[in-house]
Parts: structure tokens; C-alpha cells; sequence
């Protein structure tokens, strides 16, 4: 079973990445449960989006508490509530211009940072980062597909449906060359 949470601020598109990513490994055939949780009902406070993916169907009714990858929008977000059932094997994507050495002090994770920011204002996204940031995570993990991502992305995008599926492009293509040890 593959476990994803997904933490942002409201308004930044957590919850939009976390529905994004259970539809595309939902047309891949795989068994998914996908769930969010919000801070106070107002852009800027906490969102979170949980996703389990399986080939089997998933019978869990808890909280992930030993999640495979965490997408953090905000850095400001990196917590000890946050990160406290990652390992040394959890993928942490960061979306921040910083090298992933600037968050040594977080503990032993697979850390990877992409500027998604800079890569959404190009496709003019302005500030929504969360396309590049699910192109991202499937880059690194090589999957789900990129055919079927974007395909996704431009189901769902309400708006600025090319500029969401080049970001998503852009993020995958860009994690895909560096790839995770």
C-alpha cells in the first residue's frame, strides 16, 4: 500500500493535489481512499488531503500515521506533528527554492524541494502550485503515468486548464531527471 499525506494552507490547492492523485490511480485500476481535513474554514489555515493507493481493496479506517510520501506546500508547515510517523524511507517534497540540505534538521527523510512556486508563476498559475506538485511526486515515485496525470489535470482543472497541465508537466519532467536514490 502506498500512503500519501498532503499538507497546505487554504487556497494553495492541498485538497485539489490530494483529488487530482486519487483520480489518476483510480483510472489506473488501483483500489483508493481518499480523505481531507481542514484547519478553520478560511485561506491560509491548515489543509490536509490523506491518499492510500493498493492493488487490493483497502480496508483501513484510521489516520496515516506511517506515511510513504508527504508533500508539504508551506514549508512554514514542517512540524513534529507533521513528520512524526516519517522514516528514514519517507519521500518529504518541499515546495521551496532552498536545496534539500536546508532541511537537515527535520530528521533522517528522503527530502526533495522543487521551487513549484517559480515553475507555476511561469505557466502563469500565479501562487497555485499544486499541478507542479503532483507532476512532482509522480516524477519521483514513476508512477502513476504522465499520460494518465495530465489527462486528469485537464479534467479537473476549473481553469487555465493548458497552463495546469504544463506546470504538471514541468514538475514531473524536472524530479524525473534527478530521480530518488
Amino acid at each position: 500500500m502506498l500512503q500519501f499525506i498532503i499538507q497546505g494552507r487554504g487556497g494553495q490547492g492541498a485538497q485539489m493535489a490530494g483529488d487530482i492523485l486519487a483520480n489518476v490511480f483510480f483510472r489506473e485500476g488501483k483500489y483508493v481512499q481518499a480523505y481531507a481535513t481542514y484547519g478553520g474554514a478560511r485561506r491560509g489555515t491548515a489543509v490536509s488531503s490523506f491518499i492510500r493507493v493498493d492493488d487490493q481493496p483497502i480496508r483501513l479506517r484510521c489516520n496515516i500515521e506511517d506515511p510513504d510520501v508527504i508533500v508539504c506546500f508551506d514549508p512554514s508547515l514542517l512540524n513534529d506533528v507533521l513528520l512524526k510517523g516519517a522514516t528514514e524511507d519517507t519521500l518529504v517534497l518541499i515546495n521551496s527554492a532552498q536545496p534539500p540540505e536546508y532541511f537537515t534538521g527535520l530528521g533522517k527523510f528522503r527530502v526533495v524541494t522543487i521551487d513549484a512556486m517559480a515553475i507555476a508563476q511561469e505557466n502563469k498559475l500565479g501562487r497555485i502550485v499544486n499541478t507542479t506538485l503532483v507532476g512532482a511526486v509522480a516524477g519521483l515515485l514513476g508512477r502513476p503515468t504522465l499520460q494518465v496525470l495530465c489527462e486528469v489535470v485537464s479534467d479537473m482543472s476549473p481553469v487555465k486548464v493548458d497552463q495546469n497541465v504544463k506546470s504538471c508537466e514541468d514538475g514531473y519532467k524536472l524530479t524525473r531527471k534527478e530521480g530518488v536514490k
